[in-house]
């Protein structure tokens, strides 16, 4: 078996429809497009969205909301997922480094302490944000709280 001599098992491929190749060929004149019409026309695309005339989806639906454009989003994260951290791994300071390393949150996150659970380490917390039952929590179980 050589290379120059692979070829497709019978009957496992065909030529391609030859349109527009004269009267002769039975695929001449109109080449399959029908009469007249956007479709018959060379060029012809189809705009994204365009229902045949209809009034399109995103014309039909009604606008509504607000999205504003200075919101600051917090990754939250619980006392309980903090407690977890200190009895897996016996912290006695958190901060978003620290949550960043065991995958908690991402580089660029603005973290937030929620007061979710229970807390029962003393623990010194750094963070960009905290719910006041969240800062509670933690000051009454002897840590520390610390806007970053």
């Amino acid at each position: 078996m050589k290379l120059n001599t692979l070829k497709p098992a019978s009957g496992s491929t065909r030529n391609n429809k030859r349109v527009g190749r004269g009267q002769g060929s039975g695929r001449g004149g109109t080449s399959t497009r029908g009469h007249k019409g956007a479709k018959s026309r060379s060029g012809y695309s189809r705009k994204l969205g365009f229902e045949g005339g209809q009034m399109p989806l995103q014309r039909r639906v009604p606008k509504f909301g607000f999205r504003n454009p200075n919101r600051v989003a917090y990754k939250g994260i619980n006392l309980y997922t903090l407690q977890k951290l200190v009895d897996d791994h016996k912290l006695k300071s958190v901060d978003p480094v620290v949550l960043v390393e065991k995958g908690l949150a991402d580089k660029k996150d603005k973290i937030k302490i929620l007061g979710g659970g229970e807390l029962k380490a003393k623990l010194e917390v750094t963070a960009h944000g905290f719910t006041a039952t969240a800062q509670k929590a933690i000051e009454a179980a002897g840590g520390s709280v610390k806007t970053a």
